[in-house]
C-alpha cells in the first residue's frame, strides 16, 4: 500500500509559498517520488493550510525527503510559516473510491 504525508502549517505569506512550491516542482522534475499533492486552505481559519502528499511507499517518501531540492524548499517554507509546520506520516491501510 501507499504512504501519505500531511503537512499542516500557518502563514500569512501564501503567495510566496506558492512560488517556492512551483520552484520545487520545476527543480525536482524527474527526481521526486511524490505522485499526487493536494494543497488546501482551511475555510474557517484564515492562514491555516494543509498539504496532503501521496507516495508509493514510506521508503519512496523518505527518498523524496532526502532530495536536495526538498531540503531547500523545507527550509524556505519554515521561514515563511508562523511556527513550525506539523508533519504526519500515514501508512495507507485502505484505498477505496466510494
Amino acid at each position: 500500500m501507499g504512504f501519505v504525508q500531511v503537512i499542516e502549517y500557518e502563514t500569512t505569506r501564501k503567495d510566496e509559498l506558492d512560488n517556492i512550491f512551483d520552484e520545487w516542482v520545476r527543480a525536482s522534475e524527474g527526481k521526486r517520488t511524490a505522485f499526487h499533492e493536494l494543497h488546501t486552505q482551511d475555510r474557517d481559519r484564515p492562514g491555516h493550510f494543509v498539504d496532503i502528499v501521496e507516495f508509493p511507499s514510506y521508503e519512496q517518501a523518505m527518498r523524496n525527503s532526502d532530495l536536495p531540492e526538498t531540503r531547500t524548499i523545507a527550509e524556505k517554507m519554515r521561514e515563511l510559516c508562523s511556527g513550525e509546520p506539523r508533519f504526519m506520516n500515514l501508512e495507507v491501510l485502505r484505498d477505496e473510491k466510494i
